[in-house]
């Protein structure tokens, strides 16, 4: 009888598991997390130790912080099991008081105190403005990985992506453009292989062009694996799905080509009858209504890459969320979606170097603030007017005295297992709506009744280095999508020539694949989808993960030459456990007389702390951040004096 631990490390060989590339090594993987135990009502932090769960974060400044890494879920987590109430540890009063404390180092908090650093009227200052966050480094979601392959330095994004050139004359235009950032100069690799060029997108989203493919493996008849390429060119000609199937998403993909106006279901402006309507259905009842499609249709195709970005099934998301960024955040659509290399992580290095000129080595050129390296020194001197401090993690804001009165707020936040005390007169809490409605104390009943209607749903970006991507070149692709298996799409994509070493893409030089790995689970209540969603993604150990990325990858592209032991240089995961806010039905406009749940936050400040972050407008969109920020801050500003 075959030994199966034989068996099993046959193909832990075949697939590269012991072959020496970018990872950390760890301890008792194989024994830990499988099957049905990842759903079990158990704690990740009971079944995961710190070094099966971070995994390899890359090189550079951004190493030790892929994603939410262990340390940050274990203060997350502690802050939500309330495990500093009540403590009789007396927090060391640091003697500190800013004249503004912004809670979380994201884009939304970085431009917080951007926008309070330039508040000040005539020769009078601002005053001074504190950012705490809890990651090693700031950004939030948007941050990046590197690798080095073969000596070349390659970047992609943990999160936050893509960027749109805004309209001429807009606020948008004229923040983006006093930060530093020049739209002309996103120029990218140009086409440098050998053989026939292929079409590569300058974003990580799938676009369905000639260049696009569909996989279809056991649970469509074809355990062997089929490859349908342009597969809408080609009508889906060739698909092994239903002939309604069909011509349900080919009457879609047809309807979606007509301008953008001319859908009758359009909403024009931000509350019109159209957005309201749609606000009130979920996305699958509107793709229904609108398309004619199946609730098996949309539950097998388009979730959960449906809904604008909202991370969960069309089935629990309002209808309105896959309209409200064209709605609310229009942009130049000919210049078309723009990216830095290390995805929105260049707009946050901007941003900080507005804050903190000497934060980031070298001068003020868009090349340079890429690949300068981060001067974390110089983030937190007293001398400074705005100061960053990464690493510690906010625990309590709150008042002193009643909120309307309060001449103050306190802040304390734990940092290497201290705790200490700051105080401010004004407070922006940029962090997310998770954490937010544990953190400020005195958070009055409205507010946290709002907070209530926030349900985040979670995310794993996984970015693998390949020593080349001759395998996707040979089938003619540089995007895919599948439904079934780990994870929804894997794209190739060009990149800015500000922040890469090579100025040529071709297939035989080292590159970086993005695949996204999203946990709808169509059919629950999107309260359990958020939480066994969660639960998968945190109790699943990283030795686990890369092993189905390697099964998966092998499946498709085995056949046109690609080898897991040679081609996979490295492999990071960025793991999100509240990456997306999922708005539900009547989030938007609110329902039953009730205002939505983010206007109640977004109204005014509550006595001295306002709210900002892109959860509040229901759109997981940096601009959004920048714009919530500057609301934020407006609110607080008389209250700094």
């Amino acid at each position: 009888m075959p030994d199966a631990r034989d068996s099993s490390s046959r193909s832990d060989t075949a697939l590269g598991m012991n072959t020496p590339i970018d990872r950390r090594d760890f301890l008792n993987s194989t024994l830990l997390a499988a099957g049905g135990r990842l759903l079990a009502s158990i704690a990740p932090l009971d079944l995961l130790a710190e070094e099966d769960w971070t995994g390899f974060g890359g090189v550079g400044d951004y190493a030790g912080s892929n994603g939410n890494t262990y340390e940050v879920m274990m203060a997350g987590h502690q802050i939500r099991d309330h495990v500093f109430d009540g403590k009789a540890v007396e927090p060391f009063d640091t003697g500190e008081e800013f004249d503004c404390v912004v809670v979380g180092g994201g884009i939304s908090g970085l431009a917080a105190a951007l926008f309070f650093s330039r508040s000040g009227k005539g020769n009078r200052p601002a005053g001074t403005c504190l950012v705490i966050d809890n990651h090693p480094i700031f950004g939030g979601e948007a941050k990046r990985n590197e690798f080095v392959v073969e000596g070349r330095r390659l970047m992609a994004h943990q999160g936050s992506a893509a960027c749109f050139p805004p309209l001429a004359g807009s606020f948008l235009a004229e923040f983006y453009e006093s930060a530093g950032i020049d739209w002309r100069q996103f120029q990218y690799q140009k086409w440098g292989g050998s053989g026939r060029e292929l079409e590569v997108q300058t974003a990580p989203y799938p676009v369905g062009g000639t260049t696009s493919g569909f996989f279809f493996a056991s649970k469509f008849g074809h355990p062997e694996g089929l490859w349908v390429t342009d597969p809408w060119g080609k009508e889906l000609a060739g698909a092994p799905i239903s002939e309604q199937a069909k011509r349900e998403l080919l009457s879609m993909r047809e309807a979606d080509r007509k301008p953008f106006s001319e859908h009758r279901y359009q909403p024009q402006v931000h509350g019109d009858a159209a957005s309201r309507r749609l606000d009130a259905m979920t996305l699958e009842q509107h793709l229904m209504e609108a398309y004619g499609l199946s609730t098996e249709t949309i539950r097998t195709f388009l979730s959960p890459i449906s809904g604008g970005g909202s991370g969960l099934g069309a089935d629990a998301l309002s209808g309105y969320c896959e309209y409200a960024a064209d709605v609310l955040l229009p942009w130049d659509y000919k210049q078309g979606a723009q990216m830095f290399p290390g995805g929105n992580t260049g707009v946050a290095r901007h941003v900080l170097k507005q804050l903190i000129p000497d934060a980031i080595a070298g001068g003020a050129s868009m090349a340079e603030i890429c690949r300068g390296s981060v001067r974390f020194d110089a983030l937190d001197h007293k001398e400074q007017a705005t100061r960053v401090r990464l690493g510690a993690t906010v625990i309590s804001v709150k008042h002193e005295g009643g909120a309307e009165q309060a001449r103050a707020v306190t802040i304390l936040y734990s940092k290497a297992g201290k705790l200490y005390r700051v105080r401010a007169k004004s407070v922006v809490m940029a962090g997310g709506s998770w954490t937010t409605k544990h953190i400020v104390r005195d958070l009055p009943t409205a507010c946290r009744e709002a907070y209530a209607e926030f349900h985040r749903s979670p995310c794993l970006m996984a970015n693998v280095a390949v020593r080349n991507w001759r395998f996707l070149y040979d089938l003619g692709l540089t995007e895919c999508q599948w439904f079934e298996g780990i994870g929804c799409y894997l794209t190739m994509r060009k990149v800015a020539t500000f922040g890469t070493d090579s100025s040529e893409l071709d297939p035989n030089q080292p590159a970086v694949i993005n695949l996204k790995i999203l946990f709808s689970k169509p059919g629950l209540a999107i309260e359990e989808q958020t939480s066994r969603g969660r639960m998968e993604l945190l109790s699943t150990p990283f030795r686990t993960y890369e092993r189905q990325i390697r099964e998966h990858f092998s499946a498709m592209f085995a056949r046109s030459g690609f080898r897991a032991e040679r081609d996979i240089a490295g492999v990071i995961l960025n793991r999100w456990g509240h990456a997306y806010l999922s708005p539900q039905p009547g989030f938007f406009f609110g329902k039953n007389g009730k205002p939505g749940p983010g206007d109640v936050l977004r109204e005014r400040a509550f006595g001295r702390i306002a709210f900002a972050n892109s959860d509040l407008a229901g759109i997981m969109d940096h601009r959004m951040s920048i714009l919530e920020a500057k609301r934020a801050v407006s609110q607080i500003r008389g209250q700094s004096a």
